[in-house]
């Protein structure tokens, strides 16, 4: 318990360093609003959609995984954040969320869940885009810290999970093995 409560005062600790980083830089909350809505979700089912129908060689496969893949890993999110039960930062005194999450909890964070399984999707059939891949998955979780309505570990935990869904999944169907 106290290991946990010691990751917590250290959580908590980065999460503040980043609030004051983005208070102190003008356009951060900006460019965080911007990046957190390509983790909508709108942009995967749009951009999956157009490899299906453009990309011969392995565009219906990738929409076919990526879909088994958010099926593995919405339900786990979910039982996850609603078993947890984390209260979001914005619930400490003085932090101020800027934008409206759309649920009470806040781990482990289904925004870097899913742009670490597309990520993920992406580098398993186009490795050329791992460094492009990755580092829009870890803006994404990153504008949700400077947002407020997530802790780093949230983000930490939700790439986890995010790529070990879409691992798992890779594995089952015997997809780049």
């Amino acid at each position: 318990m106290r290991s946990l409560q010691a990751l917590h005062s250290l959580d908590t600790l980065a999460f503040h360093w980043f609030q004051a980083y983005r208070n102190m830089h003008s356009g951060v909350a900006y460019f965080s609003r911007c990046v957190s809505r390509l983790g909508d979700g709108f942009a995967y089912a749009i951009a999956g959609l157009l490899l299906a129908v453009f990309e011969p060689n392995n565009g219906s496969l990738f929409l076919q995984t990526g879909l088994i893949v958010y099926l593995l890993e919405l339900p786990l999110y979910l039982l996850l954040k609603n078993t947890i039960r984390r209260c979001r930062p914005s619930e400490l005194a003085g932090v101020d969320a800027l934008i409206q999450p759309s649920d009470k909890f806040s781990f482990p964070s289904g925004h870097s869940a899913a742009a670490f399984v597309f990520a993920t999707l992406l580098v398993q059939f186009y490795p050329q885009l791992f460094f492009l891949a990755y580092s829009v998955a870890a803006l994404i979780g990153l504008s949700r810290v400077m947002l407020g309505v997530h802790y780093p570990s949230d983000i930490v935990a939700g790439a986890a999970l995010g790529v070990v869904c879409a691992e798992v999944v890779f594995q089952l169907l015997g997809v780049g093995v």
